[in-house]
């Protein structure tokens, strides 16, 4: 009679279909598991080992439990790794009756399991009881097995365990267990009159009721977590009937820690609210539950109170007033820092004529729904100030990002209260009032107050409200950029929002008389923008250059802003910095004058500024960066700023951009940064596609087979060949950066179908009778070696002239490109993953019993 771990093999070999090399290595594996003598495993080998049996189908495993719980002292590991597989194997209600019969569930999971041994002790294992226990629950008698073991109760000790993993997996475990145990409820139709709790679902409702009731604070917060997830999980959505009879057995409650300030779970119990609201039984606008909201609006302190707004912010079905109190919530701590600069703003040594609003939101603030002495005095503190304006301003920031929202946002006076506070932050403003000046000292060269102010100040940008207050937003911004305290990070933050409002100012100048403070500011601005680029700390120098980059994009069509740039010195710096000393800022300076050239040497016509830039002059300067620095950088924003002038149409002639194109390949196909070789086929890409374009006369359109030999097409080949493409191209698919030979290989299949449009590939036996035959044979099987082929010849080696219109027309045809696509698109890890050399990677991690005999 074969002994169990052979009928094992046997049963697996049979029934999995398991691989021959498999079936050899796996009696080893499971002895090695079952050993004592062996060292600990690899958790990483144990957890694929359990991906493998989880995509199984088959009573085995039962002989490896068994052999483990023989054991009179197994490893937190082992032990861990059996749960999980005995909870994988019992998911199957016929293989739960199995190891029932075997009676190994209640000695993994029962009372007589490893939750009363020193075992437990270790978070590893507990975890490890969870997960096998929630993947077990998948049909009833699961249930009712943990149901009649005590498996609950341990369930709910484990909701407060130390381990927060534990803890969470414990409070996930019993949101799934709730939802499962009521799928057979769903068909009945119930009222919310007749809704019984099915046993397991009982359970634990009456658990969570018990625990808010406590005087534990921990079981109330628990219990609330578990709430919070149970709502935002599929059961608020797909259980209504269930949530709106849970809902009433705790609302009382809940309303009651609202109103007690002893309580300590403020924040889950906001986050419980909003999941709540989130279900499709309260999208109505009657009712006592947006009741409650709105008064933990009113109870919850600003910060508590902040992600609750927010969200009910983005829901659609919130009623409208529980909306417009929502937003008050958060435009509190903005009005008050309005409220508390009480004379007019100055900007820059100007004052603005007009007086600051009193409120933010004037008739539509409810000083009723949140005490507005709370959010002074949070304010007034110098440990809560910045945090809460912080967590504001990042809120404001999110719904103003949102496309649709359902109450109008007051935006000039929030731009006010955002030039206020960036005020306060540099020093520029001295309130009168005393909560002013408390504020002031609070936030002065606060870096995360003002990097926060800055994001939304810029998200601004994009309302269509703001125009009167733009010649002093322009004087706060310009205060920021001329300012030695500004800090590099808080500058590149100020430099972002002016970039966007400059693109705001330029379409009021297009359609207005404000033409002449749109040129006043844009000298301003290349003013500071020159003193900003000589700044001896590289940071600055970088955003500058991202600065001037994000400029002209945007406004190179402004006659106001070619002539501002054209009269200051910001060309001949940036230039400059191409050999700045930061490889980084080398990279801007590439990209930055990558743009300029746009304007000063491929425009239809481009000014007369001097012939340090002219395009050879800039052409060859971008091209020895290309081939002679010494960082990746600089060569990666080189490549990718010549194919920018590729798709722009920058390069000239054919002729002359088959040159630019022929010398660039040859630079970057040695380039030792793999970056920058797929850039090079990018620029290949564009290439092939605008010449497609030009000679077929009919953009992308494949022409038919009878065409095939017609001038354009050669004239196609000869153009590619001359430009050297096709030795760059193949030598590319054996490069040993995966994502290039993909990328070469999704350039030669597009050449493929434009040549040979109705798949007449050539035929195999032909190609030998060619005189370039041999040639393509060899070329066939060094590609197919891939990477192993990485000193590739592509100067004519073996015969191929990746030179010669025909031989390459036969490689096109002969070669099965479609074949190495997918060899290159599969995953590298279907080799290294694969259960066999999964169990390799576990004997030779554990060893073998004769080697530990042996030492």
């Amino acid at each position: 009679m074969c002994d169990p771990q052979s009928r094992f093999v046997a049963r697996a070999r049979h029934r999995f279909a398991m691989t021959r090399e498999c079936a050899a290595l796996l009696p080893g594996v499971c002895a090695a598991l079952a050993d004592p003598r062996q060292p600990g495993l690899d958790d990483t080998c144990l957890e694929k080992l359990l991906d493998w049996f989880r995509s199984l189908t088959s009573d085995c495993g039962a002989e490896l439990i068994t052999s483990v719980l023989t054991l009179p002292d197994p490893s937190a590991s082992i032990l861990s790794f059996t749960l999980q597989l005995a909870g994988i194997l019992a998911s199957s209600e016929s293989r739960f009756q199995h190891l029932q019969q075997e009676k190994l569930l209640g000695r993994l999971f029962g009372q007589e399991g490893p939750r009363g041994s020193a075992a437990w002790e270790d978070a590893s294992v507990r975890s490890a009881w969870l997960k096998g226990v929630h993947s077990m629950v998948h049909h009833q008698p699961a249930l009712h097995f943990l149901c009649s073991t005590g498996g609950m109760d341990v369930i709910f000790t484990l909701q407060g365990d130390p381990s927060l993993f534990v803890a969470s997996a414990a409070s996930q475990l019993l949101v799934h267990m709730l939802t499962f145990s009521l799928e057979s409820e769903t068909s009945k139709g119930l009222s919310t009159k007749d809704c019984d709790w099915p046993a397991c679902a009982q359970m634990i409702v009456k658990h969570i009721q018990e625990s808010l009731q406590s005087s534990s604070a921990s079981h109330i917060e628990q219990s609330l977590k578990l709430l919070s997830s149970l709502f935002g999980s599929c059961f608020g959505s797909c259980y209504a009937a269930w949530t709106e009879v849970l809902w009433l057995d705790i609302a009382k409650q809940i309303e009651s820690f609202l109103l007690e300030e002893t309580v300590q779970a403020q924040p889950v119990l906001a986050n419980l609210l909003l999941n709540v609201a989130r279900s499709p039984v309260f999208c109505g606008t009657e009712g006592s539950f947006w009741a409650l909201v709105t008064s933990a609006l009113e109870h919850l302190t600003p910060v508590q109170a902040g992600p609750l707004a927010v969200g009910l912010l983005k829901l659609c079905k919130c009623p409208q007033d529980v909306r417009i109190q929502a937003l008050t919530v958060l435009l509190q701590p903005m009005d008050c820092i309005l409220r508390a600069a009480s004379h007019p703003l100055e900007c820059a040594g100007t004052v603005v004529t007009e007086k600051l609003e009193a409120s933010l939101l004037a008739s539509l603030l409810d000083e009723s729904v949140s005490d507005p002495v709370t959010v002074e005095s949070l304010l007034s503190s110098k440990t809560s100030c910045a945090g809460l304006l912080c967590q504001t301003l990042a809120h404001l920031e999110k719904l103003l990002s949102l496309k649709h929202l359902r109450v109008d946002l007051p935006c000039v006076s929030l731009l006010r209260s955002l030039m206020t506070i960036l005020q306060f932050c540099n020093g520029s403003l001295s309130p009168a009032s005393p909560l002013g000046s408390t504020i002031s000292r609070n936030l002065i060269n606060c870096f995360r107050v003002q990097k926060s102010a800055l994001d939304v100040l810029a998200a601004l940008s994009e309302k269509k409200d703001c125009d009167t207050l733009i010649g002093n937003l322009f004087d706060v911004l310009l205060a920021y950029l001329q300012s030695p305290n500004t800090s590099p990070t808080v500058l590149k933050k100020t430099f972002q929002a002016t970039s966007k409002w400059l693109v705001h100012l330029q379409e009021l100048s297009s359609s207005s008389s404000q033409w002449q403070q749109t040129e006043k500011i844009l000298e301003d601005v290349f003013v500071v923008l020159q003193k900003r680029l000589c700044s001896p700390c590289w940071e600055v120098r970088d955003s500058s250059l991202e600065f001037l980059t994000a400029m002209v994009k945007c406004l190179r069509d402004q006659k106001e802003f070619r002539q501002c740039l054209l009269s200051s010195e910001v060309l001949r710096l940036t230039e400059n910095l191409l050999e700045d000393p930061e490889s980084y800022v080398r990279a801007s300076a590439v990209t930055a004058v990558g743009h300029l050239a746009l304007i000063t040497c491929f425009a239809p016509e481009s000014p007369v500024i001097g012939n340090q830039y002219s395009k050879e002059s800039i052409v060859a300067k971008l091209q020895e960066i290309l081939s002679t620095d010494s960082e990746g950088f600089p060569r990666r924003a080189v490549i990718s700023t010549f194919t920018k002038w590729l798709r722009e149409g920058c390069t000239g002639q054919l002729e002359d951009t088959e040159q630019f194109v022929s010398r660039v390949i040859q630079t970057v196909e040695h380039d030792l940064d793999w970056e920058v070789r797929l850039g090079g086929l990018e620029l290949v890409e564009v290439f092939c596609s605008q010449t497609i374009c030009q000679l077929a006369q009919c953009p992308y359109a494949p022409v038919s087979s009878s065409v095939t030999s017609s001038t354009p097409q050669n004239e196609l080949l000869q153009v590619f060949c001359r430009a050297k493409l096709f030795g760059f191209l193949f030598g590319s698919l054996c490069d040993c950066d995966k994502p290039v030979g993909q990328r070469a290989c999704d350039v030669l299949v597009g050449l493929r179908g434009h040549f040979y449009p109705m798949s007449t590939l050539e035929n195999p036996q032909e190609i030998e009778d060619s005189p370039a035959g041999r040639g393509i044979a060899w070329l066939q099987r060094t590609l197919r070696q891939g990477s192993l082929a990485q000193s590739f010849p592509t100067d004519g080696g073996e015969g191929v002239d990746f030179q010669d219109p025909e031989s390459m027309m036969l490689a096109l045809g002969a070669i099965d490109l479609l074949e190495l696509h997918d060899e290159l698109n599969k995953s590298s890890d279907h080799v290294e993953e694969s259960p066999q050399s999964l169990l390799q990677d576990i004997l030779a991690t554990v060893g073998t019993i004769e080697d530990n005999e042996v030492d």
